[in-house]
C-alpha cells in the first residue's frame, strides 16, 4: 500500500509527498511505530515523522510528531551493528541528525527502503550542491509549528541559512565522503560486508548509504540479482541465466510449512507439538497466521498486542535442536506469515521483499486477503503466499476471484528499479498456503462426520470443492498438494476434539491446506495437529524437500570468462532488427471493467542481441493512452530469441465518460523502440460500447431506452444537451432519476434489507458483468446476481460518474456548512434537479436500510463513510478535515425527517 497518499492528504497545496516508508523510532529503549515522509515544496526538502496507530489509509490515521529539514546540517547514516548485517533480511538502522538533534530509526528491509533512502540522499545532494550560493529557508514549514509536536525541531529549520553551519566545510565533507567510499570498495574486495557505522563522519550519506542487499561478494546468485545497465551487461546477464545447468548443481533443504487459523485467540499452549514435530530440525519455517486478531481495532489499527505474543509463541516452539535466525514479518490485519532460517544458511538469502493484498468491496478493503515473502536462496527464487479466502460454503467462486485477484495484484519490487516487477508465478517455486475455506459439497453433515469416523478420507475428498476446482483448472492451475490422510481441520468447538455443537453446526471441511509450485520439491509429510485445543481449527504442516540450485563457483568462472569472450567476439557495428508478428490490432466490443488482450511476438532477426522500449510519441506524456498498455514495456532480446508482449486494453472510471460520450476513441499507434536502432509502429483501434456506467446523471436521465440501443450519435447528442441549456422542456423532459439507478435500489429494497455485511462483502466480478449488461441492454426485467454483487455495481455506478451526486461546484458550500443540518438540506434544494432526485432516493433508501439493523447490522457509522464520499467527492485531493467535514455532511441525511419521501413512492417516469 503507498501510504505516502495519507501523508499527502495533510500537506497544504504544492506540497508533495514523494515516498514514505514505515519505521520504528528507537529512544532510550523505547519503540515506537512511524511513518516517515519525503515532502518537497519547490526546491526544499523536510522529513515529516508521523505517528500512526491505524493502517495509514487517509489523513485521519496519522499525527505529524516531527518536522526534520533536509539542510545543509542534515545527515542520515546508517548505524546497523555487524551481526545485523550479517543477516540478509535484517531492518536497517540509522542515525538522523540535524544540528544537535538525533534520531535513531529502523527501517523495513527491501528495495523500498533502498529506494526511499535514495531520494533522501539524492535530496541532501541537492542542498550541498547549491550551498552557499542559494540557501533553503523553509519559510513554507512556519505554519507547521503548531501543528507538530517536535515544534521545537520546525522552529530551529526557519532561517537556518542565519545560523552559523557546522565547521566542516563542504571540501572536507567530500573528501571524508571520498575517503570513507574508497575505504568501502577496499572491505568489498576482501568480501568483507561488515561496515563500521560508528566510524562514519556525519556528510557521509551518499550513494554508500544504501546497505548492499548480498552478504557476501561471491555468491554469484546475488551478482544476477544485481542492477545492471547497457547492452553488454544486459547480454552478460542473459546468457548466464541460458547456461545456468553448466554451473549450477541442485541441493535439498527442508521447508517446514505450517499453517494456522487460530479464532482470534490468544496463545495458551505450546506450538512445539505442531512446529517441533518433525525428527531432525529442517533449515526452513515459514509458519502462517489467520485471523491473529478479530476485533474492530484489529481491522482499522495498524497495532496489535496478538503479533507479538504469537511471534514469541513462534520462536519459543521452534525445534530444539538447530538455532534460527529470524528473516522476516509481514501483516495484513489478522494475516501474518512469518519467516526463520537456520543461521549456518542466512548468508545466502538476498532479495528479500515483502507484499500484502487485500481482497473486499471494490477491491480495496476486507479482512481477507494475502500476506507473502519472496527471497532468493543460493540460485533459486522463492515465493510464500499466505491467504485467507473468502467464507462460506456457497462462495467458491468469490474465493475462485480472490485467489486471481491476489495473484494479478501481487507484485515484488526488484532491485533493479528500472525492471518490471515480478508476480507471484514468475518465481522458480511457488508455495502457498492459509485458510483457503473451500469446503465440503452436496453432503450431509452427519453423512460426513460417518466417513470421518470410518476414515473414508477418499470419499470425502471427492466431494472437496478445492479438488473440483483444481480439477476444472479454475484455480491453481499447475500446483500440487499432498495426499490428504487426516481429518478436517474445521470446525471445532473451542478447547476440544469435538465437532462444531453451535445453532449453525458447520459442516467439517479441510479449510487449511498447503500446495506447491515447481521442481524438485518432494513432500515428506503432511498432516494435521490435533493435540493443539486453542482455536476451532488446526494446524497444518507440510515437510517439504527442495531441491535448490547452488553455484559452483569454478564452473562460474568458467562460463562468465566464455561468455565475455564470445561477446568480445560478437561485438561490431551491426544495427539491431526485429520482425513483428502483427502491426494492426482491432479490440472488438469493449465493455466497462472488463479486461481485453491480444499478443505481439516480437522476434530478434539480427545479428547481435537488442533492447526495446515503448517510447512517447512527440509531446505526449506516456508511451500509449490510458486505457492502454503494453506488458513488458521493455526488455532485452539475445540474438534468435523472441518475447510476447501483451497489449491490453481496460476501461475504468478514469477513461469511461469521454468513450461514453464520444469525445474519445478506442485509437493509438504505439512505437516500439531498439536501441541503436530503428523504431516500429503497431496501430491499436477497437470499438467501446457504451454503458451508463461512467455516463453523466443528466445524460442518462435522458435515455429513454438502455444505452446500448441508442446509436452513437444520438448519446453524443443527448451527452452535448445534458451539459448545456439549450434543451426544448417539452421534447428533451428528462426522467426523474435514471432507470439504472432505480432497477439497482429498488432490487437491494425489496430482497436486501436484511441482508447481513450489506456494502461490506464485495460480490463476484461474473455477476458484476452481468449486471452491467442488463443494465447497458435492459435484456432482463430484474438483475442477475446475489444482493451483494448487486450493491458492489451501486457503489462502482457512483464511483465512476464524472460529476458526482453533488456536483463539484457545490463542494465548498457543502464543507461550509457540515455542522448546520439546515443549511446542508438547503444547499440540495438547489441541486440540478435530476441530481437532487438521485440525493433523495438514495437517502431515502439508505435510511429504510437502518430501519432493519437489527436484521442487517448497519448503522450510521458504516454507511455514512461508504457513501458520503461518493456523493459528495473533491475535485481536487482531499485532505483529512475535508473528510471530515463531508462524513458531517452527509450523517444528517440519515436521520429520517417528515419531509422525505418514502423510497416506494419513487421510481422513474
Amino acid at each position: 500500500m503507498d501510504q505516502s497518499v495519507a501523508i499527502q492528504e495533510t500537506l497544504a497545496k504544492g506540497e508533495n509527498c514523494t515516498i514514505a516508508v514505515e519505521c520504528v523510532s528507537l529512544l532510550n529503549d523505547v519503540r515506537q511505530s512511524k511513518l516517515i515522509g519525503l515532502v518537497q515544496q519547490n526546491n526544499e526538502h523536510a522529513l515529516f515523522i508521523y505517528s500512526h496507530r491505524r493502517m495509514a489509509i487517509t489523513g485521519d490515521d496519522v499525527t505529524l510528531d516531527e518536522i526534520i529539514p533536509i539542510s545543509y546540517d542534515f545527515s542520515v547514516v546508517e548505524v546497523s551493528s555487524p551481526d545485523e548485517l550479517a543477516v540478509v533480511g535484517a531492518d536497517t538502522q540509522v542515525r538522523v541528525t540535524f544540528f544537535k538533534e538525533e534520531l535513531e530509526l529502523k527501517l523495513p528491509f527491501g528495495s523500498h527502503t533502498r529506494l526511499f533512502l535514495s531520494e533522501v540522499n539524492r535530496a541532501w545532494s541537492d542542498v550541498c550542491e547549491q550551498y552557499p550560493k542559494d540557501k533553503p529557508k523553509f519559510e513554507w514549514l512556519t505554519k507547521y509549528r503548531k501543528m507538530s509536536k517536535g515544534a521545537r525541531t520546525v522552529r530551529k529549520s526557519i532561517g537556518a541559512t542565519t545560523v552559523k553551519m557546522s565547521q566542516i566545510k563542504k571540501s572536507e565533507r567530500a573528501d571524508a565522503a571520498n575517503s570513507s567510499r574508497q575505504k568501502k570498495e577496499e572491505e568489498r574486495t576482501r568480501g568483507d560486508s561488515v561496515h563500521d557505522g560508528q566510524e562514519r563522519v556525519k556528510s557521509e550519506v551518499r550513494d554508500d548509504l544504501i546497505r548492499n542487499s548480498q552478504p557476501i561478494l561471491s555468491n554469484k546468485s546475488q551478482m544476477l540479482g544485481m542492477p545492471q545497465f547497457g547492452l553488454r551487461d544486459n547480454l552478460i546477464k542473459c546468457e548466464l541465466l541460458k547456461n545456468e545447468d553448466a554451473y549450477t548443481y541442485i541441493e535439498n533443504y527442508s521447508f517446514f510449512l505450517g499453517t494456522y487459523n487460530v479464532n482470534g485467540q490468544n496463545p495458551k499452549e505450546s506450538l512445539s507439538p505442531w512446529l517441533a514435530s518433525t525428527t531432525t530440525p529442517p533449515d526452513f519455517y515459514l509458519v502462517a497466521f489467520q485471523e491473529l486478531d478479530l476485533s474492530k481495532e484489529a481491522f482499522l489499527f495498524n497495532d496489535t498486542p496478538k503479533e507479538p505474543e504469537w511471534m514469541l509463541a513462534v520462536y519459543k516452539g521452534l525445534h530444539p535442536d538447530a538455532k534460527y535466525a529470524f528473516v522476516k514479518l509481514v501483516r495484513l490485519v489478522g494475516i501474518m506469515l512469518l519467516f526463520y532460517v537456520k543461521v549456518e544458511h542466512a548468508a545466502h538469502i538476498s532479495e528479500v521483499e515483502v507484499e500484502s493484498v487485500g481482497t473486499g468491496v471494490m477491491g480495496r478493503l476486507g479482512n481477507k486477503g494475502a500476506v507473502a515473502i519472496r527471497f532468493q536462496f543460493h540460485n533459486s527464487d522463492i515465493c510464500v503466499v499466505n491467504s485467507h479466502l473468502a467464507a462460506h460454503t456457497e462462495e467458491f467462486e468469490r474465493r475462485n476471484q480472490d485467489f486471481k485477484d491476489i495473484c494479478r495484484r501481487m507484485q515484488f519490487s526488484q532491485d533493479d528499479l528500472t525492471l518490471p516487477p515480478l508476480t507471484i508465478m514468475k518465481h522458480n517455486v511457488v508455495l502457498w498456503l492459509g485458510d483457503l475455506n473451500y469446503r465440503i459439497s452436496d453432503l450431509e453433515v452427519d453423512h460426513v462426520k460417518d466417513l470421518i469416523a470410518k476414515k473414508d478420507f477418499e470419499t470425502l475428498y471427492n466431494h472437496d470443492q478445492l479438488k473440483r476446482q483444481m480439477d476444472e483448472e479454475v484455480v491453481f492451475v499447475g500446483f500440487t498438494e499432498g495426499e490428504i490422510d487426516f481429518q478436517p481441520t474445521y470446525k471445532y468447538d473451542t478447547g476440544s476434539d469435538q465437532w462444531d455443537t453451535s445453532e449453525k453446526c458447520r459442516v467439517p471441511a479441510w479449510c487449511d491446506r498447503i500446495l506447491w509450485k515447481g521442481k524438485n520439491i518432494k513432500q515428506l509429510h503432511y498432516q494435521s495437529h490435533m493435540t493443539l485445543k486453542t482455536s476451532d481449527h488446526k494446524p497444518v504442516s507440510s515437510l517439504l524437500e527442495i531441491g535448490i540450485k547452488v553455484v559452483n563457483e569454478e564452473s562460474y568462472k568458467r562460463t562468465f570468462e566464455e561468455i565475455v569472450r564470445d561477446i568480445d567476439r560478437l561485438e561490431n557495428d551491426c544495427i539491431p532488427s526485429v520482425t513483428l508478428s502483427q502491426r494492426e490490432f482491432q479490440f472488438q466490443d469493449v465493455k466497462f471493467m472488463q479486461h481485453q488482450a491480444k499478443t505481439v511476438t516480437v522476434y530478434n532477426d539480427g545479428q547481435v542481441p537488442c533492447q526495446f522500449e515503448f517510447i512517447p510519441k512527440l509531446d505526449e506524456p506516456s508511451y500509449c493512452k490510458p486505457w492502454l498498455t503494453a506488458n513488458p514495456a521493455k526488455g532485452f532480446l539475445a540474438q534468435g530469441a523472441s518475447v510476447d508482449i501483451d497489449l491490453e486494453v481496460f476501461v475504468n472510471r478514469t477513461t469511461a465518460p469521454e468513450l461514453n460520450s464520444g469525445q474519445q476513441q478506442l485509437e493509438d499507434i504505439l512505437v516500439l523502440h531498439l536501441d541503436r536502432g530503428k523504431d516500429y509502429f503497431i496501430f491499436v483501434t477497437g470499438n467501446y460500447l457504451p454503458s451508463c456506467f461512467g455516463s453523466s446523471l443528466s445524460t442518462l436521465c435522458l435515455l429513454k431506452e438502455p444505452i446500448q440501443d441508442m446509436p452513437l450519435e444520438t448519446i453524443r447528442e443527448l451527452s452535448m444537451k445534458s451539459t448545456s441549456q439549450g434543451s426544448n422542456p417539452e421534447t428533451d423532459k428528462p426522467q426523474e432519476i435514471p432507470k439504472e439507478i432505480w432497477m439497482m435500489v429498488d432490487h437491494l429494497y425489496r430482497n436486501a434489507k436484511k441482508q447481513e455485511e450489506l456494502f461490506q462483502q464485495p460480490g463476484l466480478r461474473s455477476e458484476f458483468e452481468e449486471i452491467r449488461d442488463c443494465l447497458d441492454t435492459g435484456s432482463l426485467d430484474s438483475l442477475p446476481g446475489s444482493n451483494h454483487s448487486v450493491s458492489e455495481a451501486l457503489l462502482l455506478f457512483l464511483d465512476a460518474l464524472p460529476e458526482p451526486v453533488i456536483p463539484f461546484s457545490f463542494y465548498p458550500q457543502c464543507l461550509e456548512c457540515c455542522s448546520d443540518s439546515s443549511q446542508c438540506r438547503q444547499i440540495i434544494s438547489m441541486l440540478p434537479q435530476c441530481h437532487k432526485n438521485v440525493f433523495n432516493y438514495l437517502t431515502a433508501f439508505l435510511q429504510e436500510l437502518l430501519k432493519f439493523s437489527a436484521h442487517n447490522r448497519l448503522d450510521v457509522n458504516i454507511l455514512a463513510p461508504i457513501f458520503a464520499g461518493l456523493l459528495l467527492r473533491s475535485p481536487t485531493k482531499q485532505d483529512s478535515t475535508e473528510k471530515r467535514k463531508v462524513k458531517e455532511f452527509f450523517q444528517h441525511f440519515l436521520v429520517q425527517t417528515p419531509s422525505d419521501r418514502d423510497i416506494h413512492y419513487k421510481s422513474p417516469e
